[in-house]
């Protein structure tokens, strides 16, 4: 008889993996435009950004970052 493989809280994996995702994409973004806040952007940075998404291959491990980043765009 074969051993079942398991993986005991991969959640926590992927919830630590998808958090260095957001805040690489965050931390980025900052610097790049010399902000502090998500709220310190602009419609046109917001625009700008929202196009580099839509150019990225949709498989894109960043794909979650940026998503995350303009879902806190569209409540300002």
């Amino acid at each position: 008889m074969t051993k079942e493989f398991i993986w005991p809280r991969i959640h926590k994996y992927e919830e630590n993996f998808e958090r260095s995702i957001i805040d690489s994409v965050y931390g980025y973004i900052f610097q790049y435009y010399g902000i502090e806040e998500i709220e310190q952007l602009t419609k046109e940075q917001i625009s700008q950004i929202e196009e580099f998404k839509s150019e990225l291959n949709e498989y894109s491990v960043l794909q979650i970052g940026f998503s995350d980043l303009l879902m806190h765009c569209e409540d300002l």
